[in-house]
């Protein structure tokens, strides 16, 4: 080969190189969603405390207490037993309880519900690995623990309470084996909602049942798909309704997207069919956990990795 036919060789080489890195640099530009403050209608985020308990390391659901001011609930990925960790809005330790009946093979998300029934904590084991190993998934739904009852700093797993007994609602997908990590309950219909987690796809948005169903294997229903203005467009790590059922939160691991209900439509269903505004959450290492404050004015986020911290975006006045 010539010393010419070389030096041709390495020009093309070096310019598809240069070529490569700018194509890899755009593809990360698009990653990145866009945020308008004044759109979202959210301050900027901010770091109100941190995680204290060195047991939550992966911080995979997140739920504002309806009942109990100021608590909140978390517990961790696969990998931990059937806990729940109770903590306040600086991040501080409430307790820890062991869930009564339960497994936790992949914990993803939770949600807390007040109904004329009384507090309610529903927990999604709704995880699947990569290769969806898994038909049939689970949804845990267990009275809400009372925060105060235990001398929280010093609960650990070691000495954590039982919870009163969980019920478990078994459900499977129409169309297939499908990973997610996203799960809500309508606060007045308490309608159960599923978003599924896709690396190349949209997200399926399934509905498994309107109000708690015990016993059996229900059929989830897809009602339609969601794509979020983020590259991938349906890797959703997390989602919370508002307290009002007007405004939807879902989050991937960076960032946050918005929907909400038009003014004058009852169908709840039609949120789906909104156009997603982001959010911006500020910095987590992998964020997976959202949640509305109780009084809905406020958006709470954490992420996993010990002692994380526990991010608060106001919502403007």
């Amino acid at each position: 080969m010539s010393r010419k036919t070389i030096s041709k060789l390495w020009r093309l080489v070096i310019s598809a190189g240069l070529a490569c890195l700018l194509i890899s640099s755009c593809d990360e530009e698009r990653r990145k969603p866009e945020f308008d403050a004044a759109l979202s209608g959210y301050e900027s985020p901010r770091i109100v405390g941190q995680l204290s308990s060195d047991e939550i390391t992966e911080s995979s659901g997140l739920a504002a207490s309806p009942c109990q001011p100021g608590v909140f609930w978390t517990h961790n990925d696969s990998g931990d037993g059937p806990y729940l960790y109770a903590l306040d809005v600086s991040g501080k330790n409430l307790g820890v309880w062991k869930v009564t009946g339960a497994e936790n093979i992949d914990w993803e998300d939770m949600a807390a519900t007040r109904t004329v029934k009384g507090c309610f904590l529903y927990i999604g084991e709704i995880g699947n690995t990569e290769k969806l190993e898994r038909s049939i998934h689970t949804i845990y739904r267990v009275p809400e623990p009372l925060a105060a009852a235990q001398n929280g700093p010093d609960r650990t797993r070691r000495n954590a309470s039982d919870t009163e007994p969980a019920q478990a609602m078994q459900f499977k997908y129409p169309d297939g084996k499908h990973d997610a990590e996203a799960l809500i309950v309508h606060p007045g219909t308490e309608a159960i909602y599923v978003l599924t987690k896709k690396h190349s796809l949209r997200a399926g948005v399934y509905k498994i049942a309107v109000g708690f169903q015990a016993g059996g294997v229900m059929s989830a229903a897809r009602i339609t798909y969601l794509a979020v203005p983020a590259v991938p467009n349906g890797l959703l790590t997390g989602a919370s309704i508002s307290p009002d059922h007007r405004r939807v939160i879902v989050c991937d691991y960076t960032a946050a997207y918005e929907l909400t209900l038009p003014d004058g439509v009852a169908d709840f269903d039609q949120i789906w069919n909104q156009q997603p505004v982001p959010v911006a959450l500020g910095s987590r290492k992998q964020g997976e956990a959202i949640t509305y404050s109780a009084d809905g004015q406020s958006i709470f986020a954490t992420s996993e990795k010990k002692n994380s911290p526990l991010i608060e975006i106001k919502r403007k006045q």
